[in-house]
């Protein structure tokens, strides 16, 4: 059984990346895969403005690689990192205009594993490269708005994660953050 709730559609990822990435904390990410129906709450997600981002892919330019991102809203641009894991992206803003948003973390649904990181979000709903360029529909991978909204007090922002190479760009608070036991690093308390 899925969540209920509207799906969101391509109008919500044409918007501002960081409004988008703040936007999304709280929604439903669902996989549908072989009859079975997979998902978690998103809990941590990170904004990546490029090409002017020296932290984004895009920032050197159209690639084989990059090549989603500088395609339409609204679709999964899914990268292999390391040699090791799958990373899933949101594509954003009107095609030509390469940016996204990269999925942290996710509190998990029924029967998912653990989601604390971009790589085991990627194997506990099992998204892979053959997802990249997909459409963010059913019955593949997309997101819902069940309703829930969490409080203001639960939502924090830090600089991104792994992108000190970044310069300047690596000290933007463009990480979003639900106050979850899920993230991918804990959150640091004064």
């Amino acid at each position: 059984m899925s969540p209920t709730g509207r799906v969101l559609d391509q109008g919500f990822f044409v918007r501002d990346t960081v409004v988008v990435a703040h936007d999304l904390l709280g929604k439903m990410l669902v996989r549908e895969l072989d009859g079975e129906v997979r998902w978690g709450r998103l809990v941590e997600v990170e904004a990546y403005c490029g090409p002017e981002d020296r932290a984004a892919h895009s920032w050197r330019g159209l690639t084989p690689r990059t090549r989603t991102m500088f395609g339409p809203p609204g679709r999964a641009y899914v990268y292999f990192i390391y040699g090791v894991h799958h990373c899933l992206n949101f594509v954003t803003r009107p095609e030509g205009e390469p940016q996204a948003v990269l999925v942290r973390a996710l509190e998990p649904g029924p029967g998912v594993g653990r989601c604390s990181g971009p790589g085991l979000v990627c194997r506990a709903l099992s998204i892979d490269r053959g997802l990249d360029g997909a459409p963010l529909r059913p019955p593949l991978l997309y997101v819902v708005d069940d309703g829930f909204r969490p409080p203001n007090s639960d939502v924090f922002q830090t600089r991104r994660i792994g992108v000190d190479y970044a310069g300047e760009w690596s000290e933007r608070p463009w990480r979003f953050c639900l106050d979850s036991p899920h993230l991918s690093r804990p959150r640091r308390r004064a």
